[in-house]
């Protein structure tokens, strides 16, 4: 009886959640399931005086199952067809995608981005937004404004460029492949970077998803280098960086295992919309902890990093497509 009145706080993000992810049909794909539940869980905490024996269930929720929806993520990743990308432009995407971990390290510090704000967001703008975000948040964050805060901006900075960026690369004599690394090396989620390449040609979305997909296949480099940066001063072994938590295991092993076997296509479809439903319901209870009047103070330095860092990948990219 007492599990069950600690964990009843879980059916109203479950609910805000569900919600949100059919509201989303009705939106443009620009405005996805995830932002929805962002803002409206936070609206219910701001207009409505939840109750405190809620508290226990909404934050098992907003921490569990976004650790749970990186395993659905797994099931996108062939390494078969990353492969394809070739020695030069995988490098490429490596160079681009660590030399952006470094500087967000450093400059998160130097400009004073509040809590964890700017290494979440630097972090999701290397590798795949939401769902970087979500996995590395154990790890650096014990505050939930700072991951809503994230959230949010990675989410709004996606959607921008994948309306702008089309439009500033059909001025360039790029061609299919060079603009997918553009688009795939830069934009936030798996939606923006699909919008925005099939938007210019099928053969710069195909392009354009596998250099996303190859990012994604970052993630777990990613997070052990960027938590090495993040704890180094205070661990006590080397081996403590290597300690992956229990979802990125599953996260590699999923990975391996569907690069070997080919799943049906229905049921990767499944994998996806599953994966996309619990992050959602994460997201609701996310944003029913977050206080607006923080997520205002918080969210301008937020942002303004968040644009600082995109163009700085914007750049890096364009820099290496050069040589």
């Amino acid at each position: 009886m007492n599990t069950l009145q600690n964990y009843k706080g879980a059916i109203l993000p479950l609910v805000v959640g569900l919600a949100s992810f059919f509201l989303s049909a009705y939106t443009p794909s620009a405005i996805n399931s995830v932002l929805i539940a962002l803002v409206l869980g936070i609206v219910i905490n701001n207009l409505i005086s939840i109750p405190a024996s809620f508290d226990k269930g909404v934050s098992f929720t907003s921490g569990k199952l976004l650790e749970i929806s990186l395993l659905f993520l797994a099931f996108d990743i062939d390494y078969r067809s990353i492969a394809s990308l070739g020695i030069g432009s995988f490098g490429i995407l490596i160079l681009v995608v660590f030399s952006l971990l470094i500087i967000t390290y450093f400059l998160a510090i130097n400009l004073n981005c509040p809590g964890s704000t700017g290494w979440l967001v630097g972090f999701g703008t290397a590798i795949c937004g939401s769902s970087a975000i979500a996995a590395l948040s154990p790890s650096v964050s014990k505050n939930k404004e700072d991951v809503a805060i994230s959230m949010a901006v990675v989410n709004l900075l996606g959607t921008l460029g994948m309306i702008l960026l089309p439009f500033i690369l059909l001025k360039t004599n790029l061609g299919a492949s060079e603009i997918g690394l553009m688009i795939g090396g830069s934009l936030h989620s798996v939606g923006n970077v699909a919008g925005a390449g099939y938007s210019l040609s099928p053969e710069a979305g195909e392009a354009a998803l596998t250099f996303k997909l190859a990012r994604v296949a970052l993630l777990s480099p990613a997070l052990i280098f960027f938590n090495y940066l993040v704890n180094r001063n205070t661990v006590k072994s080397w081996k403590e960086h290597f300690r992956l938590p229990w979802y990125l295991i599953g996260f590699i092993l999923i990975t391996i295992i569907s690069s070997v076997i080919q799943f049906p296509e229905t049921m990767l479809s499944s994998m996806e919309v599953t994966g996309k439903i619990i992050l959602t319901i994460a997201m609701a209870a996310i944003g029913l902890k977050v206080n607006f009047q923080n997520l205002i103070k918080s969210g301008k330095s937020g942002l303004l990093f968040g644009v600082i860092i995109f163009a700085i990948q914007l750049g890096l990219l364009s820099l290496f497509l050069l040589f």
